[in-house]
């Protein structure tokens, strides 16, 4: 399936609903950048203030690729306050380091946090982003119920901004997929969230690789430290349930290659999986 027929595939479920505004965006890459990052992880809603480039610049057309929607459904407001005035939580973003008194005028939480906060959140949120090169105004900052800020190194904390937004919409995707992953269809569901064997198969899967280990030559001990090995080598990486369930099939083959080879009638008696008899001879 190309991105193009993925389109129609619904956006995740939030209880929340999430815009994000910028304020006084002057570049159109960047602009077409963070559309591309908010439809990545399922967001859609762009308000922009006092833009000083244009949502149909070419550029930002050519940055947003498959998100050229957003630029197509974005709002533009004279002011903030306005951007923001049916949103019951403003969040804004900073990257300053204030010290002093300065401090508590930006109340800081990571964006993990953050997300955490509105895991149960059921109203608008706004999250708010300054210029390029600029950010936040003191005015606006006085606008936000309390700031995100991201744990960037001390000695150059000023991320880009495209940056900025993909960070902070992937904190906020990221809870969602660990809270709904199986149940909503807008959700990747290709990674498992817990790595784990039923009992069963981990029992058919030991028992695989000690007759693998049988099937070898030379002596017990080092029939016994390649069994030993490889099962502690697999169960390190938590294998999935699909993965042990490959590896059983390849191990049952291999198996079966060492005891035809060794002469050993078992290969017959015992193998699970057919062999033809142009592969006998």
């Amino acid at each position: 399936m190309s991105m193009g027929d993925r389109q129609g595939l619904p956006l995740p479920q939030r209880t929340y609903s999430l815009h994000i505004v910028l304020v006084g965006a002057s570049h159109p890459g960047n602009l077409g950048a963070i559309c591309r990052s908010m439809l990545n992880y399922g967001f859609a809603s762009l308000r922009l203030v006092n833009p000083v480039c244009s949502p149909d610049d070419i550029e930002a057309r050519n940055r947003a690729k498959h998100a050229g929607r957003i630029l197509d459904s974005c709002q533009v407001y004279d002011s903030l306050e306005d951007a923001t005035s049916d949103c019951s939580l403003t969040v804004g973003t900073s990257g300053k380091r204030e010290i002093g008194t300065k401090t508590t005028f930006r109340h800081f939480m990571y964006p993990w946090e953050f997300a955490e906060r509105l895991e149960d959140f059921t109203e608008s949120v706004s999250l708010v982003f300054g210029e390029e090169g600029k950010g936040l105004s003191t005015d606006d900052l006085g606008l936000c119920d309390f700031l995100v800020t991201l744990p960037t190194w001390e000695g150059y904390p000023i991320a880009n901004l495209s940056h900025a937004v993909n960070t902070c919409v992937y904190e906020l995707h990221r809870t969602t997929v660990h809270s709904k992953q199986g149940s909503d269809p807008g959700i990747p569901d290709i990674v498992p969230l817990e790595r784990s064997l039923n009992p069963t198969l981990k029992s058919i899967l030991q028992q695989g690789i000690m007759e693998m280990g049988q099937a070898l030559p030379g002596n017990d001990d080092r029939k016994h430290s390649f069994s030993h090995n490889l099962r502690r080598g697999i169960m390190r990486s938590m294998p999935t349930e699909d993965e042990a369930t490959r590896l059983i099939g390849g191990i049952l083959d291999a198996t079966t290659a060492l005891q035809y080879v060794a002469g050993n009638s078992e290969w017959r008696s015992k193998r699970r999986r057919k062999i033809t008899r142009n592969e006998e001879e």
